[in-house]
């Protein structure tokens, strides 16, 4: 599959479907008068057709990708086989299935919404992906799209903790969904993780989610501005994870429709996009273990990272698209260059050391 740029400085899931249909690249570029209304649709008899005309009325649309997929032809395929109820891992001679005339008025209508309305396919379809594993979502949470599915499948997270042990206490900030608490949580299946969010509609969210995977027992759920709400655990974190609101404002105001929304608590942070993360290292220094490390997704913000933070030896995990927006700070270069709090300036708080 060909990947396009997504419309959202977030970046996207990169999620397949198996089916054997010819992909086209979306240009998903915003039009000058968007569809008020869809063209016919009675002559569409399979599902090859309503493919064709959905990637024809996503381009015309002019429809944002990036939440659920980069290309029109892979959301619109997803969100078609999710309308139906038919299997996602469908073969290429499910594109010859006729369509029944309920079935018509039911892809007409998620259409609909998805193209005129601008609703993220995955709000439509109450589900998002990260790997294998499935997530209830719903307007109360961002869509879960993160590049640490990918840096845990290649095991460069397993190998930055090489030297910690067994990994036996994890930190998840901002969770949302708790789609990455859970993620980590089969990952390493021993160890404790706590998944911190501010949001109480995206805690309740994240309580499905915690439930469906069966992880209540390892799985804590904490409200909670960054770790303000929990002390530092005996022994600290293996690992602090977070993939937290990165956005400038700015940015957000200008977000397509469908990013629109997603809540903003999810992806606004601050002026520069650096709020949340410099509390979140501010406070993360009182709570790693001594061999742990911090993994922080932060999108577009790299050189940002490394001008705030040289002294920290930001180390930049490579992804396969070359976006390498993961980076990784070890505990010795938390505790011996801690962040200050808010308005103090580094020397000053070195000397309160």
């Amino acid at each position: 599959m060909k990947k396009s740029r997504p419309a959202s400085p977030r970046r996207p899931a990169r999620r397949t479907l198996s089916t054997a249909a010819p992909a086209r690249e979306s240009k998903s570029v915003a039009t000058p008068a968007p569809l008020k209304q869809l063209p016919p649709t009675s002559q569409l008899e399979t599902l090859a057709a309503w493919l064709a005309f959905a990637e024809d009325v996503y381009e015309r649309g002019g429809v944002a990708l990036g939440q659920v997929a980069t290309t029109a032809h892979d959301e619109a395929l997803y969100l078609l086989l999710r309308t139906l109820d038919w299997p996602l891992d469908s073969d290429a001679r499910v594109l010859e299935h006729r369509i029944e005339p309920a079935q018509r008025i039911a892809l007409r209508r998620v259409l609909e919404k998805r193209i005129l309305e601008r609703i993220p396919a995955a709000y439509l379809t109450r589900e998002a992906w990260l790997g294998e594993h499935r997530f209830y979502v719903d307007e109360r949470v961002i869509i879960p799209r993160s590049y640490v599915l990918e840096h845990v499948a290649s095991l460069q997270i397993d190998a930055l903790l090489a030297d910690a042990g067994p990994v036996r206490r994890v930190a998840d900030v901002c969770t949302g969904s708790g789609c990455l608490a859970i993620l980590l949580a089969h990952h390493f299946p021993k160890a404790r993780v706590d998944a911190f969010e501010l949001s109480p509609d995206a805690l309740a969210v994240a309580k499905i989610n915690v439930a469906a995977h069966r992880l209540v027992r390892r799985v804590q759920l904490v409200q909670s501005d960054v770790f303000d709400a929990l002390p530092p655990p005996p022994g600290g974190y293996d690992l602090i994870l977070s993939n937290p609101p990165y956005e400038p404002s700015a940015v957000c105001d200008a977000l397509p429709a469908e990013f629109q929304q997603e809540p903003r608590l999810a992806l606004d942070g601050g002026a520069d996009g650096l709020v949340i993360i410099r509390k979140l290292l501010r406070q993360a220094g009182e709570r790693i273990a001594p061999q742990g490390i911090v993994l922080i997704e932060v999108g577009g913000l790299r050189a940002a990272m490394d001008r705030e933070f040289p002294q920290l030896g930001l180390a930049w995990l490579p992804s396969i698209d070359g976006s390498d927006c993961v980076c990784a700070i070890r505990a010795e270069a938390l505790l011996a260059h801690p962040v200050p709090a808010a308005g103090v300036p580094p020397r000053a708080a070195k000397r309160r050391r």
